[in-house]
């Protein structure tokens, strides 16, 4: 085996994805990338609320919207405007968000 190959009974990552998804740029794999980073937010989210000791009621109030959606944005990573966002980053936990593009 040489160095940085994998056994045979071992599968990389990246091939692990393009055998359940698809190959990069197809549009089951798009949906499961934007799922990801909807994953990832939600769980930001929620560990910048517990690091604050807030509940999702007090999040939700701070942020002038609701418990369930905060739990759905935590849970699922429901559609989320850029302005609840924002809203809820600045007023709900007194933070500020950086956003940067990656084109390709």
């Amino acid at each position: 085996m040489k160095p940085n190959e994998l056994p045979d009974y071992l599968t990389s990552w990246d091939d692990h994805l393009a055998a359940k998804y698809g190959a990069p740029g197809t549009p089951s794999r798009q949906t499961y990338e934007e799922g990801l980073e909807a994953f990832k937010l939600g769980v930001l989210i929620q560990e910048a609320r517990k690091q604050r000791h807030l509940t999702q009621e007090q999040l939700a109030q701070r942020a002038g919207t609701t418990k369930s959606y905060i739990s759905r944005i935590e849970n699922d990573a429901s559609d989320i405007r850029v302005s609840t966002l924002l809203r809820i980053v600045r007023d709900g936990l007194n933070g500020q968000i950086s956003l940067s593009l990656d084109l390709q």
